[in-house]
């Protein structure tokens, strides 16, 4: 029975079963009243099981006869030891509730405080899911309210712009007469060749103030606006008004004078035929429109030199009484600055300086660059004043409900070849390509390509990027023609 221990304690390390129930009542007795072996002294505190035994049993056996035979004890060690056992028994009995007492509140704790965890944390982890699923919904119900306003917004912006459109004066033209004077070179480029990717469309400003748009008056400004759909880039070529050329209708003149014999119809006829064009779209506004847009726009920035300070305001004061306007505000230093409406259609008029009709017209392209530029700063709604301002000033080939507003929505997509205006490069003839000169009396003095061909193949290298282009027959032919009628100027 040696080594054994209490934890352990087995019917295997005992003679007989009845020594191992012995042993057994003994120790419930003993625990029931002393507790625990440990109260009374550790197992460890003996050598051998033989000796802790004895210590118990004596123990016992003196409880026993202490218990049962108290009589033959004197009074006072009797009283003495009842003393000493009720403390012994409330030391036991506190011991004992001390022990209870902790492992119940451990207990209790432990899974008091796990259920309220489990609970807070379940109604913690609720609350933060119904919390989340609030916040969706409300950052729903805000991109909704968004886009409904966005919604509403075109809708009424399209509203809005359909109102106008009968304001705009639409040209109805000849499709099948305008696509005669495109030639078969030019049709076969557009389809497989460098033309293609390109739209190209006529900007007519005519010199009138009192509305009339259609014909009857001069082109004073034309500009062929080169559009690659492809990249948004813009390249504008200023054809310039006096030049001698066929006027689509087999008799020449100055190339300006389509537009007050045939309209825009025999005006874009006269680029496509002397030029290998094919533009079926123009443009065509007066200079009040051009004040109007630039208005609208809130003004633009040019710079002015001490020659064009000289005229602008002369061109103001001559601009402001025919459109009846009450006065103008007079530019008063040079240098960049900011120009409203009238100054700035004012400054693109100026031709009594250096370079003439060929710095006017670089001039027109400045006002028109700068213009597109503010206008892709502004938005759509200033964009819509800006068109409702300038519509019945306005006479288009386009349809202002298909055409015009995916222009809008793409302007800042597009961007405007780099030019510098002072140079005069992008003008139609080529400074080293033209001369000028009187042909009759009844013409005056015209600006003479020197030769079309030559300069058809700088505008196709130029607007197309083609290096290797060919004029057309028809092209060559009109060439032929200009170079008999002017063969005497240099």
């Amino acid at each position: 029975m040696a080594g054994r221990n209490r934890g352990n304690d087995r019917y295997d390390d005992y003679d007989d079963f009845e020594e191992y129930e012995e042993r057994q009542r003994m120790r419930r007795d003993y625990e029931q009243d002393y507790g625990d072996y440990g109260d009374y002294d550790d197992y460890g505190d003996y050598g051998d099981d033989d000796e802790y035994d004895d210590r118990y049993e004596n123990y016992y056996a003196e409880e026993e006869d202490f218990g049962d035979d108290y009589d033959y004890i004197e009074e006072g060690e009797y009283e003495d030891r009842a003393r000493r056992n009720v403390r012994s028994r409330s030391s036991r009995d506190s011991r004992r509730s001390d022990r209870y007492d902790s492992r119940r509140s451990d207990r209790y704790d432990s899974r008091r405080s796990g259920r309220y965890d489990d609970r807070y944390d379940s109604r913690r982890s609720g609350r933060s899911r119904e919390d989340s699923r609030k916040e969706k919904q409300k950052r729903r119900r805000i991109i909704l309210f968004i886009a409904e306003l966005l919604v509403l917004a075109v809708v009424l912006a399209f509203l809005y712009f359909a109102t106008r459109v009968n304001k705009v004066e639409k040209a109805e033209l000849q499709a099948e007469k305008i696509e005669e004077t495109i030639s078969e070179e030019v049709k076969e480029s557009v389809e497989v060749g460098e033309m293609k990717g390109y739209r190209n469309i006529a900007l007519f400003g005519v010199d009138s103030t009192t509305g009339s748009l259609e014909k009857d008056t001069r082109s004073d400004s034309i500009i062929i606006a080169s559009i690659n759909e492809d990249t948004g880039e813009v390249k504008l070529v200023s054809i310039y008004r006096d030049t001698y050329l066929n006027l689509g209708n087999d008799s020449y003149n100055k190339c300006n004078t389509a537009y007050a014999k045939g309209g825009p119809e025999q005006a874009i006829s006269m680029l496509n035929m002397n030029l290998d064009m094919n533009i079926t779209d123009f443009v065509t506004v007066g200079f009040g429109g051009l004040k109007d847009v630039i208005d609208a726009v809130g003004g633009i920035d040019i710079d002015v030199d001490e020659a064009e300070l000289q005229h602008i305001n002369n061109y103001q004061l001559t601009m402001a009484d025919n459109l009846k306007l009450n006065g103008y505000t007079e530019v008063t230093h040079t240098g960049l600055q900011h120009l409203n409406g009238l100054q700035a259609t004012a400054y693109c008029r100026i031709r009594y300086t250096t370079g003439w009709d060929y710095m006017r017209a670089a001039r027109q392209r400045e006002v028109l660059m700068a213009t597109i530029e503010k206008a892709k700063t502004c938005s759509p709604t200033t964009l819509i004043s800006a068109l409702d301002a300038i519509a019945p000033e306005i006479y288009t080939s386009l349809d202002i409900t298909k055409d015009v507003p995916p222009m809008i929505m793409d302007l800042p997509k597009y961007y405007i070849h780099e030019e510098d205006v002072s140079q005069m490069g992008n003008g139609f003839p080529q400074q080293d390509m033209r001369t000028s000169g009187q042909i009759s009396a009844a013409l005056g003095d015209c600006v003479v390509p020197r030769t079309l061909s030559d300069n058809v193949i700088w505008l196709h290298h130029f607007l197309f990027e083609d290096e290797d282009y060919s004029v057309s027959q028809q092209v060559q032919n009109i060439s032929n023609k200009i170079d008999a009628d002017t063969s005497w100027m240099p």
